[in-house]
């Protein structure tokens, strides 16, 4: 059986990390990071808004800024084909 993960690889997704810092919500000049990680879609991300529509819904913490890091794991080989053949003693 394939794990869930490689399937959504195989899909398209790749990883992606997002480094949230947010306010405390009772000290607003205090900023807190926060790291979410999840296999998502570039570039709408739709895993990390739904995660983002949860925090603004339901966290009291004001975000302050989202950073993200996005890289597919499962891509295109980088092996090129070359002629000729080299011998090595």
């Amino acid at each position: 059986m394939i794990s869930e993960d490689f399937r959504k690889q195989l899909e398209g997704y790749g990883l992606t990390t997002a480094k949230i810092l947010y306010r405390l919500p009772d000290h607003q000049r205090l900023l807190q990071t926060f790291v979410w990680q999840d296999y998502d879609l570039f570039p709408r991300f739709p895993q990390l808004q739904k995660f983002l529509d949860f925090w603004r819904r339901e966290l009291e913490g004001p975000l302050h800024s989202v950073t993200v890091a996005h890289a597919r794991l499962i891509h295109p080989s980088e092996i090129r084909a070359m002629n000729g053949e080299f011998y090595l003693n």
